[in-house]
């Protein structure tokens, strides 16, 4: 998943270059690719000098960290982190994956006190949601329900929340398929998943958190490209989809 990608960009990613001038969700104004004048085409990025930001959450975080990617993963966390040190190379930001792949948010609260708590970030990114959701669809007694979803997930906030220096970035989870046919397991997920995205969006509202919502991201895009440019299936993008995931947090970061 993601060679057709290396090297050369393809057609898919050419297209998000400035030359094409779309515009994903970015607010007036502004491009994913500013081309000069960086600084004055973005807002100011929130993570500050000396700051320490922690991301968690399942494959999507992971993507490699704890094996030959370590330790960031080659997923949107590593670069995201590359486009940061490029346009704010002065501020000395402390990067931590602690991304598992099959995570649910059971397993983050199994090991939020050692993973999150302990760590003390000055920004806390929490991307969860697909295996709670694929998991209780497909009839796994360890699958998480919409309620169990929300009760697990508003207390390890909670937690987190008792920490009053640490923002809070929270990320929506999101099925790359445009299949409504309701005949298939993939359009089943496309229905349900409204509840957990909602979920999340409950939950940064609460919390007061930077939402990213990925979700109607990848809806926008999707309308005008095959989700096949972007992943092998539905849950784990390929080296675009992750370029994409990253320039979206960077904008919601700088907003």
């Amino acid at each position: 998943m993601g060679r057709r990608h290396a090297g050369y960009p393809s057609a898919p990613l050419r297209a998000l270059l400035p030359r094409r001038r779309r515009n994903w969700g970015l607010a007036p104004g502004r491009t994913g690719y500013p081309t000069g004048g960086v600084r004055e085409q973005m807002g100011d990025l929130c993570f500050q000098d000396g700051q320490k930001v922690l991301f968690i959450g399942d494959s999507i975080t992971d993507c490699g960290r704890r094996g030959p990617a370590a330790p960031f993963g080659d997923g949107y966390v590593a670069m995201l982190r590359d486009m940061v040190i490029g346009r704010w190379p002065e501020r000395r930001i402390e990067w931590v994956n602690k991304g598992i792949g099959g995570n649910r948010v059971t397993d983050l609260a199994t090991r939020w006190e050692d993973d999150c708590l302990r760590e003390r970030p000055d920004w806390l990114s929490v991307k969860i949601g697909i295996n709670d959701l694929h998991s209780w669809l497909g009839g796994d007694p360890a699958g998480v329900d919409p309620k169990t979803f929300r009760q697990v997930y508003d207390s390890i906030l909670a937690r987190a929340a008792d920490q009053p220096r640490a923002g809070l970035i929270l990320i929506t989870p999101f099925y790359m398929s445009t299949d409504r046919s309701g005949q298939s397991f993939r359009s089943r997920v496309l229905e349900v998943l409204p509840e957990y995205v909602g979920i999340t969006r409950d939950m940064a509202q609460k919390y007061g958190a930077r939402l990213v919502d990925l979700q109607s991201m990848w809806e926008r895009i999707l309308a005008h490209f095959c989700p096949d440019e972007f992943c092998g299936e539905p849950v784990h993008p390929n080296r675009t989809g992750h370029l994409i995931i990253a320039q979206e947090v960077l904008r919601v970061l700088t907003t």
